[in-house]
């Protein structure tokens, strides 16, 4: 298949039009966080850097750690953002981008997400490292694409909206995060649960200022489900769309986030930077 001008958007240089980037400005493993501030932090920890760029919001850092070849790469926040990232990594990983054809071989990457969250259960303490199992995502990214979700998804989901009464426009989907990216970062330090993906940081996630809420108590329902040794954990913005375009793409999707709000206890932290060099530490020696 060739991709025509208008579907494999490029810039002047011939990059992906949005993050700016070619297939020798990145590596196989990737992590991914909100704030492009945060790529400057962690790259501060590689041992050397080979590309660094920023086109928008899509700043980019790639070097080395401790011998591992490894990119940074801020996406803004929200599934939509998500969805530009996902698709144009993929890109620059499996088309080859002159002649607009996919490559022969194709490339796996390994995607890590390190955020911020809010806590959805009283007992996790802020600062923890809350490693997402499944995401809920209340966005509509993957309705717009080839989704394949498994039975055990599609199961678990129907559990979760049995038991949450969500605004009733809302179709949710629920996709399975990496098990083998899983396995690499979670130990005794991580706490692992549910996430829900919202669409929005006030009324999406039970926040109200001026203007209602139509679920009041969202969050109390949210926190009360559980399904076996399911419990929804976490409230963020990106997980959903990543797990799902990724895993359909062929890629290892997770997510790493720190608590740094308690949403039941109303807790906030007051100064997560160093908590946060900490969990980019962590993450850097397990992948």
């Amino acid at each position: 298949m060739q991709y025509p001008a208008t579907e494999l958007v490029l810039d002047k240089n011939g990059n992906v039009y949005h993050l700016g980037l070619s297939s020798k400005n990145i590596s196989s493993k990737i992590i991914l966080v909100g704030d492009q501030n945060r790529v400057n932090l962690v790259a501060s920890l590689f041992d050397s850097i080979e590309h660094s760029s920023q086109h928008r919001e899509f700043a980019c850092k790639t070097g080395t750690y401790m011998n591992k070849h490894i990119t940074v790469l801020s996406t803004g926040i929200g599934t939509d953002n998500i969805d530009i990232t996902i698709s144009e990594l993929d890109a620059i990983a499996n088309i080859d981008i002159a002649n607009r054809r996919d490559k022969s071989n194709f490339k796996s990457l390994d995607i890590i997400r390190i955020g911020t969250c809010g806590i959805l259960q009283p007992e996790v303490p802020i600062n923890s490292f809350i490693l997402s199992t499944y995401a809920l995502g209340l966005d509509n990214v993957a309705h717009f694409y080839d989704v394949k979700f498994t039975e055990e998804e599609e199961n678990l989901k129907e559990q979760i909206l049995k038991q949450v009464n969500l605004p009733p426009l809302i179709k949710p989907y629920l996709v399975k995060a990496s098990e083998r990216i899983n396995e690499k970062i979670k130990s005794e330090k991580t706490m692992e649960g549910i996430t829900i993906t919202s669409s929005g940081f006030y009324g999406p996630q039970g926040r109200t200022l001026r203007l209602k809420n139509k679920v009041s108590n969202i969050n109390q329902q949210l926190t009360n489900f559980s399904s076996e040794h399911n419990k929804i954990i976490n409230f963020e913005m990106e997980s959903s769309a990543l797990f799902a375009l990724g895993k359909s793409l062929g890629h290892n999707c997770g997510t790493i986030c720190l608590g740094i709000g308690n949403r039941p206890n109303k807790e906030f932290s007051k100064d997560y930077k160093g908590e946060m060099i900490k969990l980019i530490q962590y993450v850097l020696d397990r992948i």
